[in-house]
């Protein structure tokens, strides 16, 4: 357990201090999100949008900065030759989780940012702020664990083609979209809330423990064979 907790760590404390001295997945996540969402203020204009818009608006903005800036996260190794030096020194499930809390530390980073320029853009009144923030928290963790998987898989299997993982993330995550919207949209409204999400933030959890206990149970086979 020591030796999977270091290489763990190991494999989070290097991705987290490459990404600090690149920077490329953090601007790549907050340009794409910073981008869209001025995009769609300037389409919306005055226009008065729904709870459920508003939603899909920012989950749609969420998804396509995830499915941009994380995509990389093994395509890097193979760039820099350090696949086979993970592969013979650290167990697969500590690589996996190593690179899964890097993720979800950016998506948080991402969340930050987005919803509030969200906010201000769209001009978006909260009615629950503990509702979304735990709807953003739960929908963080089974799209990083969706996406650490799948790019794994891309890096391994296509050859290194990052533009995959848009394709191959949306028919798995459409779960997760369907009742993060719903559970949004239950924050928006002061006539709603915790108990009209109780049903989504349940299927959220279930989402996020089904995707990482499959990638925890499959991600041998990928790193490896």
């Amino acid at each position: 357990m020591k030796a999977w907790l270091r290489g763990f760590w190991a494999v989070f404390e290097k991705d987290i201090k490459l990404e600090l001295r690149a920077r490329y997945a953090i601007n790549m996540l907050l340009l794409f999100a910073l981008g869209a969402l001025v995009v769609m203020a300037f389409a919306v204009g005055p226009t008065p949008l729904s709870a459920r818009v508003q939603a899909a608006l920012l989950w749609t903005v969420l998804l396509f900065a995830a499915a941009v800036g994380l995509g990389r996260a093994f395509i890097s190794e193979e760039e820099r030759g350090t696949m086979l030096l993970l592969q013979l020194n650290l167990r697969p499930g500590a690589v996996y989780a190593g690179k899964l809390l890097v993720n979800f530390v950016l998506l948080l980073a991402l969340n930050l940012v987005a919803v509030g320029a969200f906010a201000v853009l769209l001009r978006v009144q909260v009615a629950w702020p503990g509702l979304l923030a735990l709807t953003l928290l739960l929908g963080s963790i089974g799209l990083a664990g969706a996406t650490t998987l799948l790019s794994a898989l891309i890096a391994r299997a296509a050859g290194g083609r990052g533009a995959l993982l848009p394709v191959l993330l949306f028919p798995v995550l459409v779960p997760l979209l369907l009742s993060a919207v719903e559970a949004t949209r239950s924050a928006l409204l002061v006539a709603e809330g915790w108990t009209a999400a109780t049903d989504e933030l349940l299927t959220l959890v279930g989402f996020g423990g089904a995707v990482i206990t499959a990638a925890v149970l499959l991600f041998d086979y990928i790193w490896l064979d």
